[in-house]
């Protein structure tokens, strides 16, 4: 395909988006509809769409339209192309601009368009973030970095590095974690690499890794919302300690007895019924769900679904999780609190809201990690009981 043809493809991609379908589902189904698309058009055309909803304010205000054309149009003038040179109508180019479509407004871009947020969004950001909350918003509007988490039951760093380097992938530390390593070339050839099929590396973010390096040893571990497994697998890397997962929905959790087989590490997964018979733990670790705002580079069609009401929902769920995780612990042992979220609402206040439920409970350790290129925002909280 011609850049223009995948600009095209990208237009029509993000129409069917805004029509309400999740993005990853369309691009499958995108990609599964049009097999002349080779896998380097294919990944081109998710970098035009999700560069677009990292930035759909901005875009269209660019492009004068919150339409595919538009989006695009606008998109291509941030990047510091001009659109004319793509839109040429020939083979399978988008149309020729239009006379309105070739007009630049000369006015400065407002606030939140600059942000790329709704407009209630930004008010949160500066209210919780305060002098932060700018760059927090530019920072969410960038490409998200590709790290990857060493397993130190098999490997070390230079070992890991020089495997990753034979299979033409250069990564470099990431002074975030320890075990993190930030690729910087030959990202999409991590799943196919040796170093990652037997397990020597996996792919997680370093704040995320961070949060796990942070955590206190213990000989029994519950992910008590492991989702994916990656707190998980990182937690049963370490030695002396038996680590349990649990979900709500035991389907996100597919794919952790393959990665575990892979990483040599065991992990029991259990069912909520069971949760209690196979207690009390030492360590409960609660990535609790939520709005997922220091992870929006990923995710950024996120950030544009979310309401004021569903973040209420969200609140109370997270309430819900720390209630009920609390009553797993061993005595003295530690209930770790996590979301890969910016905003207050679902960290220090959820933290602030528990104890003032449980008096008999203080906050012994906390820490905040910024969106920045090192990693994701996460913020993530120890508790334990006095009495």
């Amino acid at each position: 395909m011609t850049p223009a043809a995948r600009v095209a493809a990208a237009i029509e991609i993000l129409d069917m988006i805004a029509d309400g379908a999740p993005a990853e589902q369309v691009l499958t189904r995108w990609g599964r509809g049009n097999r002349f698309a080779g896998s380097k058009d294919r990944a081109a055309i998710r970098d035009h769409v999700f560069d677009v909803l990292r930035k759909r304010r901005s875009a269209a205000w660019l492009g004068g339209a919150a339409t595919g054309r538009g989006l695009m149009i606008g998109l291509l003038r941030a990047q510091g192309t001009d659109p004319e040179t793509l839109f040429t109508g020939e083979g399978h180019a988008p149309p020729p601009l239009v006379e309105h479509e070739l007009e630049r407004t000369g006015a400065a871009l407002p606030e939140a368009d600059q942000w790329n947020l709704p407009d209630w969004l930004c008010e949160r950001f500066k209210s919780d973030l305060a002098g932060e909350a700018g760059q927090t918003a530019q920072q969410l509007q960038e490409r998200a970095p590709t790290t990857l988490r060493i397993n130190e039951l098999k490997t070390d760093t230079s070992e890991a590095l020089l495997m990753l380097s034979d299979a033409g992938i250069t990564a470099v530390r990431n002074s975030l974690s320890p075990t993190a390593l930030t690729v910087t070339e030959g990202s999409r050839r991590i799943r196919n690499s040796p170093a990652y099929k037997d397990g020597y590396v996996e792919l997680q973010d370093a704040s995320s890794q961070a949060v796990v390096n942070a955590l206190p040893q213990a000989a029994r571990v519950l992910d008590y919302c492991a989702g994916g497994g990656g707190k998980a697998l990182g937690l049963a890397a370490r030695q002396g300690a038996r680590v349990f997962a649990h979900d709500i929905d035991p389907g996100r959790m597919a794919d952790l007895p393959n990665r575990a087989a892979r990483a040599g590490v065991e992990i029991v997964q259990l069912p909520t019924l069971e949760l209690a018979q196979h207690g009390p733990y030492d360590l409960v670790v609660v990535d609790a769900p939520c709005s997922g705002s220091g992870a929006w580079r990923r995710a950024p069609e996120a950030k544009w679904r979310l309401t004021a009401e569903q973040l209420e929902r969200i609140i109370h769920i997270q309430d819900d999780i720390l209630d009920a995780a609390s009553a797993l612990l061993a005595p003295g042992g530690v209930l770790a609190y996590a979301t890969c979220s910016v905003l207050l609402a679902e960290n220090r206040a959820r933290i602030d809201a528990f104890l003032a439920r449980k008096p008999g409970w203080r906050c012994t350790w906390e820490r905040t990690y910024p969106v920045c290129d090192l990693g994701d925002g996460f913020y993530t909280a120890h508790l334990t009981a006095t009495v």
